[in-house]
This record gives structure tokens, C-alpha cells and sequence, in this order.
């Protein structure tokens, strides 16, 4: 977790950025993000670049946004999963990609586990994130494991210790998508919102896999 990285206004400011008919889109917020100026412009911000530089390499590239919304008007509960599903530029028929999906007019694909380490999601905590209003759940060192199944990860969150990713306002929590993470439903009438940017050491994974920015 990186202390005191934007201020309080800046976080304002973001909040602001994403009009209100996006996030009411979905239950959880608004995706696909990246094409808001002011968010792109966050997420090439040289204080989350240089973060992601320490895991992925002098090449790390943004290519997808979503700001997370959780509130008393949207109060929902996540159960323990990973984040296996990538945004691709194409389709392919390689068999360690699938199934696929459209989303918001983006293409997706659950991902194999050598490609999802490549990729590194920093989460910006617009909102003090507290033991009440839902926080992050996370089962530190999963993420080793590779892509699991549903039994699995049922199996792993029964026996291992889970921590609370309690991260003040302005700081961010650096994640990799396969670890084990999940949320409960907020106690508080207090918000809290999350832009939840991601990063690869390349847009280009290899011959017909071109992340799409989403």
C-alpha cells in the first residue's frame, strides 16, 4: 500500500470525472473508463507509473479503468473469486483463452494464468475504506496459486487467513488479479468508491493478443 498518493481533491476531482448516467450503468459502478480524459489521465499519472514499475517492468502500460461504488443506494456482496478475464483488440481460438464475452461493446476472455501475471491493478481509494463500509477482503500470497476453481478457491477461503484492506483516502492498494479477494456488504451509510486502474508490462502479449483499452 503507497501512502498519501493523490489528495483529498484530486479524489474529488475523479469522483467527478465519471458522469453520474455511467455510474449508475451497473450495480457495482462504471467500466470501461479509459476513454474519459480525466481518468486517462490519472492512470499515466507518473506517481501510479512509477508503483507499477516496481512489479512490471519499465514498459508498464495502463489499459483499463473502473471506478467500484459501494453505498447505502448500491450495497452489494462479493463472494471470494479471482479477476481471470482480460479485454482482448480480437478474438482468438487458442484454447487457454475462454470462454468469451462482450462487454459494453468490448470483447473478453478468461485468461490463462501466464498472462494474468503480467498485469498489475492499482486501486485508488477515493473513499476511506473502513472495517464498516464494505472493505476489500483479500488471502494474501493466493494470487501463487494460478487460476483456481470454484472449489478451490471455496477451499483456500475456508482454511487461510483473510486481512482487511483497511486503506485511508488518497492511497493506494497494488493487487495482482489472481489473488483470492472478496467484499461484504457495507454496515455504513458512507460511500466507498475505488478507481481501479490495470497494468501490463505490454499491450502486446504475443502474436493475436493485443489487450484492448477498455
Amino acid at each position: 500500500m503507497e501512502d498519501n498518493v493523490f489528495s483529498y481533491r484530486e479524489c474529488d476531482n475523479l469522483i467527478n470525472a465519471v458522469p453520474h448516467s455511467l455510474q449508475g450503468r451497473s450495480r457495482a459502478g462504471a467500466r470501461n473508463l479509459m476513454s474519459i480524459t480525466a481518468i486517462e489521465a490519472a492512470a499515466k499519472d507518473e506517481r501510479l507509473l512509477r508503483i507499477a514499475r516496481r512489479s512490471l517492468g519499465d514498459g508498464a502500460v495502463a489499459f483499463r479503468a473502473t471506478l467500484f461504488d459501494k453505498s447505502a443506494r448500491a450495497n452489494w456482496l462479493v463472494v471470494w473469486h479471482q479477476d481471470t478475464a482480460l479485454p482482448l483488440e480480437s478474438r482468438n481460438d487458442l484454447a487457454e483463452w475462454g470462454p468469451w464475452s462482450m462487454k459494453a461493446g468490448i470483447l473478453y476472455a478468461r485468461a490463462p494464468a501466464w498472462a494474468l501475471s503480467r498485469v498489475l491493478a492499482l486501486r485508488i481509494s477515493l473513499d476511506a475504506s473502513t472495517n464498516k463500509n464494505g472493505p476489500l477482503r483479500v488471502i494474501p500470497g493466493s494470487h501463487l496459486g494460478g487460476v483456481l476453481s470454484g472449489d478451490e478457491i471455496h477451499e483456500l477461503a475456508r482454511a487461510r487467513e483473510k486481512v482487511d484492506a483497511l486503506v485511508p483516502r488518497g492511497e493506494v492498494l497494488a493487487m495482482r488479479p489472481l489473488l483470492i479477494h472478496s467484499s461484504s456488504k457495507s454496515l455504513s451509510n458512507e460511500p466507498r468508491r475505488v478507481l481501479h486502474i490495470e497494468y501490463a508490462d505490454t499491450l502486446d502479449l504475443g502474436p493475436g493478443l493485443r489487450l484492448a483499452i477498455a
